[in-house]
């Protein structure tokens, strides 16, 4: 879902404006975020965590109504042939921007063939495919394994060790039994979480700045090569403030990771591939995810540094290969065909 809207965004934006605008639309996930800890704060200490997970599919089944209200690619349909969609699209646009259309008429040759996986892995593309693939899975692994750590974090007190731990047994028969922490959060801990979520837009100017200025490729090389650094400062014996100062940082870092990573991807590949190169590192972010919670609750709690340098580890090979991409796509308009 999120690679799409991000598509449609990249295509209907000029060249100018995608590295402020696309960075921009950051707020809106950020608000998403900051609803669901305030919501989590108010609803699993009093009806549970389930109806917590009711009241959030809400927003989701009514976007699904949403969705007809979006409008399809003009390049998409012109390249498909379909030109009077295009033109529609168009003149809707211009009618809301109080303008009126040029003369003339859409040509455009229609592509015999749609992009396909092979594609990817053309000799063209194939550096630039695999290096993408590496730094979507590395910054997704980041970036829910910050989230998933904060909380365990803020559940068990692991900088400092001044909480103790709640064990719970659970398990009714012998060998069965296994450890569970159950240290349900206080208001305070809340606070933090929200205070380190508002991170994910605070490096917004300076992201936008380096996109802009720097280019995506050593924009996104600096916050990955950052990101690695502030995970081996949780390792750091700190203060409650301290910990919250390095997760704020954290989290505006790995949002940034990802606000670069979104705009190359959209810009590098040619419109007959576009769709298809955000949807296949889509899959490779929803790989990292998956693997997040093993390192950053099950290695966390066997090893605290080694699940820190694990994750210091996987940013650093993201950021070199973010550094090495063979393409810089700054400036660059989009691509027609391969």
């Amino acid at each position: 879902m999120a690679a799409g809207r991000l598509i449609i965004k990249t295509e209907f934006l000029p060249t100018k404006y995608r590295g402020y605008m696309l960075p921009l639309s950051q707020v809106f996930w950020l608000a998403g975020s900051l609803l669901i800890i305030g919501l989590a704060s108010v609803v699993i200490p009093t009806i549970g965590w389930r109806w917590l997970i009711r009241i959030a599919s809400i927003p989701g089944i009514i976007l699904i109504l949403a969705f007809k209200f979006i409008p399809e690619s003009a390049r998409f349909n012109v390249s498909t042939g379909n030109t009077q969609a295009a033109l529609a699209t168009l003149e809707h646009i211009a009618k809301m921007n109080r303008s009126v259309m040029p003369e003339g008429r859409l040509v455009e040759p229609i592509l015999e063939k749609r992009g396909r996986f092979a594609d990817l892995l053309d000799a063209k593309y194939l550096r630039t495919t695999l290096q993408i693939w590496v730094i979507w899975l590395g910054i997704s692994f980041a970036y829910y394994g910050v989230i998933l750590a904060s909380a365990e974090l803020l559940e068990r007190d692991l900088v400092c060790g001044s909480r103790s731990e709640v064990v719970v047994t659970v398990g009714d028969t012998e060998g069965s039994q296994s450890p569970c922490h159950c240290h349900m959060f206080a208001p305070s801990d809340y606070q933090t979480m929200i205070i380190s979520t508002i991170g994910e837009i605070a490096l917004n100017p300076f992201n936008i700045l380096g996109i802009n200025f720097l280019g995506r490729r050593l924009s996104l090389s600096i916050t990955m090569g950052c990101t690695a650094l502030f995970f081996l400062l949780l390792n750091i014996c700190t203060s409650s403030a301290g910990l919250i100062g390095f997760l704020f940082m954290l989290r505006a870092l790995v949002a940034a990771n990802f606000n670069t990573i979104y705009i190359y991807t959209a810009e590098v590949y040619p419109t007959t591939m576009r769709a298809l190169g955000m949807g296949t590192s889509g899959s490779l972010c929803r790989i990292g995810a998956m693997v997040a919670p093993f390192i950053s609750q099950v290695l966390m709690s066997a090893s605290f540094l080694g699940a820190l340098c694990l994750f210091s580890s996987v940013c650093i090979v993201c950021a070199i290969s973010a550094f090495t991409l063979p393409i810089e796509t700054k400036g660059r308009a989009l691509q027609q065909i391969k």
